[in-house]
């Protein structure tokens, strides 16, 4: 197939780039070219997604089997592509976000879960819903947390930094919320998995690991990746409502139950996630973490010290 991928050299869209040449696939990557393919050879067409006009330009003279929407975050920034690609295009494949769904009593997520109109990621819920209007044959997958090598959002480096400098861990609560990680190469491969599936097309897809994991155990659980005794590392519980910490992030991930079925993805898809948590930090931690050097660099701990200085 010769696959469009919007993006493709940060993150998601390395892991799926590498995943999709690995099989034979020709792809094409689109970005603002600030940043070298992930494959040698991989051709790339510059042009700034966020310019109808631009994309159209660059991109209308183009044919594609597929395309990979990896960084639409408002419906505005997809529904161009998805225009100028209407009933040319044999699958359009849009990565959404499991925070669309509504906070409720019942767990874990399933794609027919209601989502929060109110919701940050409401634009990405709102690109799902003018694909199914379309007319497209599109799929979208909805991802919880996802880490590994190149994470640009700091969720496993955010303990490891505590970790390796034998710091304390500030965790909020009590430490027993449930939440769920998915490695960026099981995500990838899960998106690899709809090309050609005439299942998954007008359907959505949680894509996570498949075990859940409470705050206290995810710490420790980052302690072993990087090679410390999971017992000897130190959390520190603190309710959040007691400090003023601004718009800054005392802690990487939301301070609610948060997680997904995803037996829906392992069905339809013939997928299932590769990496077991511990697996997948040691990855992370290795190829990421300490290859980028980010061990070495200087880490700004003040909101930590307020929490410590309280106790």
């Amino acid at each position: 197939m010769r696959i469009l991928v919007m993006g493709g050299t940060r993150f998601i869209g390395v892991a799926l780039t590498q995943q999709l040449v690995a099989q034979g696939h020709e792809v094409v990557l689109f970005n603002r070219g600030n940043r070298p393919a992930p494959v040698a050879g991989v051709e790339q067409i510059k042009g700034d997604r966020t310019n109808p006009d631009q994309l159209t330009a660059q991109l209308q003279g183009q044919a594609f089997d597929a395309i990979f929407d990896n960084n639409g975050r408002e419906q505005g920034d997809t529904q161009p592509l998805a225009d100028l690609f209407q009933g040319r295009v044999e699958h359009f494949v849009y990565v959404s976000s499991a925070g669309v769904y509504q906070k409720g009593d019942q767990w874990p997520h399933f794609e027919g879960d209601a989502v929060d109109p109110k919701s940050r990621h409401k634009g990405k819920y709102e690109t799902e819903a003018y694909l199914a209007a379309a007319g497209l044959p599109w799929t979208a997958v909805r991802p919880v947390y996802i880490y590994g090598p190149q994470n640009y959002n700091d969720i496993e480096a955010w303990f490891f930094d505590r970790i390796v400098r034998d710091r304390p861990i500030p965790i909020p609560g009590d430490g027993q919320t449930i939440t769920q990680l998915g490695h960026v190469e099981d995500l990838a491969a899960a998106m690899v998995a709809i090309l050609g599936n005439e299942r998954a097309k007008g359907q959505i897809y949680n894509i996570a690991g498949d075990r859940f994991v409470t705050f206290n155990g995810l710490a420790r659980a980052c302690a072993a990746a990087a090679g410390k005794d999971p017992e000897s590392v130190e959390l520190v519980h603190f309710d959040p409502k007691a400090f003023d910490f601004g718009k800054r992030k005392a802690f990487p991930l939301r301070a609610q139950h948060f997680f997904a079925d995803i037996h829906k993805a392992q069905a339809d898809l013939d997928w299932s996630p590769r990496f077991d948590l511990i697996t997948g930090l040691k990855d992370s931690f290795t190829q990421g973490y300490l290859a980028s050097g980010r061990d070495q660099q200087e880490t700004d701990f003040s909101l930590d010290d307020q929490i410590l200085a309280a106790r």
